[in-house]
């Protein structure tokens, strides 16, 4: 597939900042999700029952009054799902109804099918349900007392770190404890099945990967996979919440479909989208560190614990990646990475966007502050000791990192347009003669590793095709969640093409155009699909030019695609002109088109390998104020360097990372899950669960893209964008926890995340503010 590139003055619409295709039907309102479709008649809605205890035995489930409810038409429980009751993918370890134990506070136990959704909701309380409750584990360190696992223990181990450690001149330790994250995705969670002939079924689904859906509801319904169809045109929004979890409400939809033989349609309620649903897991870390009087790190002992709920769901993967993270952009001469896949009475954990590499990444930094505070330095001198360098360039799974310099010229490059070193200079002045209030700043660099670390999911395919008009249809495995993906492949097959992005039509995934999908996550929605379409692309071109070639006898280096038109040899004809000729000249104008991403290999049991293709890079720079009497704090200012390749459209890959950066601010300020000790979940409103609002987002708000090609041939040298900028928001955490440390030396070591204002006074300790402000008293 590689082919010299055209320099960007001859690309009409890669590279360019264009508006999403969506846009403008998004603000007029006009943009139809799953719950704007047409219902087909005799729709039916769906709701759900959950148990009433987070962890026992189901000993009654009385549904008499829930079935004489009024427009109640069915009830389904797990003896109605006609084969298997599981929703997981991989594991048979969730079930789609309990059916004898309980495991979580909510967990899904019946649903109603009633003529409207106010029926269905209405009947739902209806229901007796009983359980002979057992205490739960609710917290990663109950469920640590408890010894459950959802999956073995596994670890990185190079050299001896114990001895690395105990030599070192240095050390420093602690635990840091981080908290989950709902999705809060707009469009909450919802499917629509629509039963077919012969046992075929038709599922409408919010989901990020529609083959999963397909297969997890053949499952349940005990037909093959051929006979389900998953389509999905855009979700309002996902971040990993719609990756694994959309299958289970697919499934129940389905199933009550196929009871009533009926349309069903089931969308969650926001408060039990908040119970049912997973979230990011949180985490205990456990660390200790060596390092010399420079700050220069001898070995690095870590212990990643995550609260993983009731099954496995995706927390093979993302504890992996947390691991693959916790040296950020350090090198670590000797290591132990050690990790728990805790089991807890609680909903299981999924995919969040950064899937682990957050916590990873939190955890280094903290420890590099640490050994900041202790040593007396600027963290970010620290940070470049530590620094990949050329022989310290082999991380802890055995991948050896070749493109460092760019981290660090990124890095160099913000830490000068920021104009960071006066900026501290002059907050440790103010924060002198501030006793109250507390500035404190940051810069924070990322190391993101791009692609799926289960190597099968590397892959993607397309079907592209010409009309004899001279319009593109265009369809592959990627679903549209609002990050511009669809937008960004039009651009790909228009440029191909050579023509206008109003000829190409965008149509909704489906599992019945592109089979075996991979889901649209892990940052790679772009360079996977983006060279499927490419490729199906220059395999109808290949065709086109063949055909002009030899029909008009010229050479087919001569037969050229541009604006609209193709100039063949002295000719030059409508693009819509050579589609219809070839069409009667019977070459076919259609094309699948195939992708699998190079170079990777990763052999887990040994914990060696190169399970990522190339690394996205950026750092951040944030300032922040806090009261030390309230915990209040407010961001003041926030710069940001990403490196996204040479971007495939720069306005897109901007708001990506204004929001990815601004939804991380909100995982490690203000959203805060809690449960009871009962396993009941407390926040499951936004009035009680408090995400990011435009108050929120720092008023000095710069936001950069970092120049330079992708170093590996990706879609036209582009580089992933959803992802990575969620961990820029560490800078913010930093910030915050350097100025808890200017408050009171020793206190920023105590933060845990997220630093609300009860975090931040609990690691400041007692305070007393008339004594902080007499030290400022002029004397009598």
């Amino acid at each position: 597939m590689s082919r010299p590139e055209k320099p960007d003055i001859m690309l009409r619409h890669v590279r360019k900042p264009l508006a999403h295709d969506s846009a403008i039907k998004q603000v007029q309102g006009a943009a139809p999700y799953i719950d704007d479709l047409p219902e087909p008649q005799g729709t039916l809605h769906v709701a759900v029952g959950g148990a009433p205890a987070a962890r026992g035995t189901l000993t009654k489930l009385d549904l008499d009054r829930v079935r004489k409810a009024p427009g109640v038409v069915a009830v389904i429980t797990a003896a109605d799902i006609p084969a298997k009751n599981c929703v997981s993918a991989h594991m048979d370890d969730e079930p789609i109804f309990a059916a004898a134990q309980v495991d979580f506070h909510g967990q899904p136990v019946f649903a109603v099918a009633a003529t409207s959704r106010d029926a269905a909701r209405r009947a739902v309380p209806l229901a007796t349900i009983e359980v002979a409750a057992e205490p739960p584990a609710v917290t990663v360190d109950q469920g640590l007392a408890t010894g459950e696992r959802v999956l073995p223990d596994y670890a990185f181990v190079g050299g001896d770190v114990s001895a690395a450690i105990a030599a070192a001149p240095l050390q420093a330790g602690g635990t840091l404890r981080m908290g989950g994250q709902e999705h809060f995705y707009l469009e909450g969670q919802i499917a629509l099945a629509v039963p077919g002939e012969d046992g075929a079924m038709l599922v409408h689904s919010s989901t990020q990967h529609p083959t999963e859906v397909q297969h997890i509801v053949a499952r349940a319904l005990g037909v093959s996979d051929a006979f389900v169809t998953c389509e999905v045109r855009r979700m309002g929004g996902a971040f990993g919440g719609k990756e694994t979890q959309g299958s289970q409400w697919a499934a129940i939809a389905a199933v009550a479909a196929r009871v009533t033989r009926r349309p069903c349609k089931l969308r969650l309620d926001r408060d039990d989208d908040f119970v049912m649903t997973g979230k990011r897991h949180d985490f205990r870390v456990d660390w200790s560190v060596g390092f010399d009087h420079d700050g220069r790190i001898a070995g690095l002992d870590v212990l990643l614990a995550a609260r993983c709920g009731l099954s496995a769901d995706c927390s093979a993967g993302v504890v992996d990646r947390a691991m693959f993270h916790a040296d950020n952009t350090y090198h670590l001469p000797a290591f132990r990475i050690d990790s728990r896949r805790v089991r807890t009475n609680t909903v299981s954990n999924t995919a969040f966007r950064g899937f682990g590499g957050p916590q990873g990444m939190l955890a280094a930094e903290r420890m590099i502050d640490a050994i900041a505070w202790q040593l007396g330095r600027d963290p970010l001198d620290i940070r470049k000791t530590n620094f990949y360098a050329p022989g310290r360039d082999r991380t802890p799974y055995g991948q050896v990192i070749e493109d460092h310099d760019v981290g660090l010229a990124l890095i160099e490059q913000i830490e000068c347009t920021s104009d960071y070193r006066a900026r501290r200079a002059e907050i440790a002045a103010f924060n002198q003669t501030s006793p109250i209030l507390k500035r404190g700043l940051a810069l924070t660099p990322l190391k993101f590793g791009i692609s799926f670390t289960l190597a099968s999911m590397n892959q993607a395919g397309a079907l592209v095709h010409v009309y004899q008009d001279g319009s593109v249809h265009l369809n592959h495995g990627g679903t549209e969640m609002g990050q511009g993906l669809f937008q960004k492949v039009a651009q790909i097959a228009a440029e191909e093409f050579g023509i206008g992005l109003d000829r190409v039509r965008i149509t909704p995934t489906s599992t019945e155009k592109v089979p075996n999908t991979s889901p649209t996550a892990a940052s790679s929605g772009s360079d996977l699909n983006g060279m499927a379409v490419l490729a199906a692309a220059r395999t109808i071109k290949a065709r086109m030019t063949a055909f002009a070639a030899d029909n008009w006898s010229v050479p087919e280096e001569q037969v050229v695609f541009q604006d609209d038109h193709v100039l063949i040899g002295n000719q030059r004809i409508g693009f819509g002109e050579l589609a219809k000729a070839a069409h009667g000249g019977r070459v076919s104008l259609s094309s699948t088109g195939y992708y699998k991403t190079p170079k990777l290999h990763w052999d887990r049991a040994r914990g060696i390998g190169h399970p990522f293709f190339y690394y996205a890079w950026g750092a951040a720079v944030s300032e922040v104020l806090i009261d030390a009497t309230t915990g209040e704090n407010k961001v003041l200012r926030a710069d940001i360097l990403h490196d996204v390749g040479r971007s495939l459209n720069p306005a897109i890959d901007i708001g990506q990372i204004e929001g990815g950066f601004v939804q991380g601010m909100g995982w490690l300020t203000t959203e805060e899950l809690v449960f009871d000790d009962s396993g009941r979940l407390l926040t499951h409103a936004p009035s009680t669960y408090k995400i990011p609002v435009a108050s929120d987002v720092p008023a000095d708000f710069r936001v950069a893209l970092f120049g330079g090609a992708n170093r590996e041939e990706t879609i036209y040298r582009s580089k992933a964008v959803g992802e990575p900028p969620f961990m820029l928001a560490i800078s913010v955490f930093c910030a915050i926890a350097d100025a808890v440390e200017a408050a009171c030396p020793g206190a920023g070591q105590k933060l845990d995340a997220p630093a609300t204002p009860e975090a931040i006074l609990q690691a400041i300790g007692p305070f007393d503010a008339a004594a902080a402000l007499a030290v400022l008293a002029p004397p009598s």
